[in-house]
C-alpha cells in the first residue's frame, strides 16, 4: 500500500507531466501544490514512489516522470472523470441527429471523438454475426435488375444489384419480398443460412425460380460482409505528438492500420468502474503499441453491447478527459441507434 501523501504526490506528478511534458521535481511540486510540507519531505515521498516503480528519472534531470505502472495507479484512483462541456454535448447531439444511416453515424462519431480528444479515434462496426434481420427489401430497377437490401437491427444496410431473367411483374417481386421477410425477420444472421435454403422450397409457381436466384445472393451478402471492421480518424494527431514516442512512430502507425490487430486487442478488453476498458503502455499485448494507451467503451442496441468505440494515444494523455469523452460518446451512439444506455 502506498501511503496517502505519496499517493497524492504521484497524482500531482502525473497531472503536471501530462500538462507540461517536463519531468517533475520536488521544488515545482511544492510551488504548484498545497502539500504543506518541505521539498525535502516531498523528495522522500518521491523516493517511495520510485522504489515502487511508479515514477522514474528519464535522464540526469532531477525531475521524475510516471511509468506505465504509475499511470495505472493514477487511473485506478480516479474518483470521477471530466464530463463533457455543454457545448460539446450539443455538438455531439447535433452531429449524430443529422446522420441518416449507420455508416454515416459511425463516420460522424469517429471524427467527432477524434476532435474532442485530439487522439486517434476508432469505432468498431457492429458484427453481423451478432445482428438480426430487421427487414429485407427487393426493389425492381428495371426488367432484368433487382436491388436486394439487407437491413439489420443495428441499422446496418447491405445491398447488392443482381440480374434476373425478364418477365417478372411487380406482384411477383412483392410475393418474394413477403416470403423472405416472413421467414427471416427477427432471425439472427447466424440462422439465415439454414433458413434461406428452405425458402426456395417453399416458393411456388412463378416465383420459385426467382427465389432460387435471389436467396444465394442474400447469403453471399451476409457472408461477404460478416467480417468485423473498424473506422479510424485522427491519425495525424499521433504524428503531431511524435516526440511522445521513443524511437520511431512508424510501428505505431502501422499497428493501428491493421484491422485484425485492433479487433483482437479491443475484443480482449474488459470494462472498469468507469464503464470503459483501458490498456496502458506495456499492458498492451501488441508490442508496437507498448508506448500507447487505448481507451474503449461498448455501445449498445436493445440493451446488448454490439461493438466498441474509443481512442488510442500516447501514455502521456489526459486520462480523465479522454475516459469521459469516450464514455459519453458511447452513450450518445447507443441513444442514436435506439439503445437503452
Amino acid at each position: 500500500m502506498i501511503p496517502d501523501r505519496p499517493l497524492e504526490v504521484l497524482k500531482a506528478i502525473v497531472r503536471d507531466y501530462i500538462a507540461s511534458k517536463e519531468p517533475v521535481g520536488s521544488k515545482s511540486l511544492v510551488e504548484r501544490h498545497s502539500f504543506g510540507v518541505s521539498a525535502a519531505t516531498i523528495r522522500n515521498d518521491m523516493a517511495i514512489l520510485e522504489e515502487e516503480e511508479l515514477i522514474v528519472a528519464p535522464h540526469t534531470s532531477s525531475g521524475r516522470v510516471p511509468t506505465d505502472k504509475g499511470y495505472r495507479m493514477f487511473v485506478d484512483q480516479l474518483s470521477e472523470v471530466k464530463p463533457l462541456s455543454a457545448a460539446e454535448k450539443v455538438a455531439i447531439e447535433g452531429f449524430l441527429s443529422k446522420s441518416s444511416d449507420l455508416d454515416e453515424t459511425l463516420s460522424q462519431t469517429v471524427r467527432l471523438l477524434s476532435q474532442l480528444t485530439n487522439q486517434v479515434a476508432l469505432v468498431q462496426y457492429p458484427s453481423l454475426g451478432r445482428a438480426s434481420v430487421r427487414h429485407i427489401e427487393i426493389i425492381s430497377i428495371d426488367e432484368k435488375r433487382l436491388l436486394l437490401m439487407l437491413i439489420t437491427d443495428s441499422g446496418r444496410i447491405q445491398q447488392h444489384v443482381l440480374e434476373i431473367p425478364g418477365g417478372y411483374e411487380s406482384s411477383d417481386i412483392e410475393k418474394l419480398r413477403n416470403l423472405l421477410n416472413e421467414s427471416l425477420t427477427g432471425k439472427g444472421l447466424a440462422e439465415v443460412s439454414a433458413i434461406a435454403k428452405t425458402i426456395a422450397q417453399k416458393a411456388t409457381g412463378k416465383i420459385k425460380p426467382l427465389a432460387e436466384r435471389v436467396t444465394p445472393e442474400l447469403l453471399a451478402l451476409v457472408d461477404a460482409n460478416s467480417q468485423e471492421k473498424i473506422l479510424l480518424a485522427g491519425t495525424s494527431n499521433l504524428a503531431r505528438r511524435e516526440d511522445d514516442f521513443p524511437g520511431s512512430i512508424s510501428p505505431v502507425l502501422e499497428a493501428i492500420e491493421e484491422q485484425v490487430v485492433l479487433l483482437k486487442l479491443i475484443s480482449e478488453m474488459q470494462a472498469d468502474q468507469h464503464g470503459v476498458s483501458l490498456l496502458i503502455g506495456r499492458e498492451n499485448s501488441v508490442d508496437a503499441l507498448s508506448s500507447t494507451s487505448v481507451v474503449v467503451s461498448g455501445y449498445e442496441n436493445q440493451g446488448s453491447e454490439i461493438a466498441k468505440v474509443g481512442v488510442i494515444g500516447p501514455t502521456r494523455m489526459d486520462y480523465s478527459s479522454n475516459i469521459g469523452a469516450v464514455r459519453a460518446v458511447a452513450r450518445y451512439l447507443t441513444k442514436s441507434l435506439g439503445g437503452s444506455q
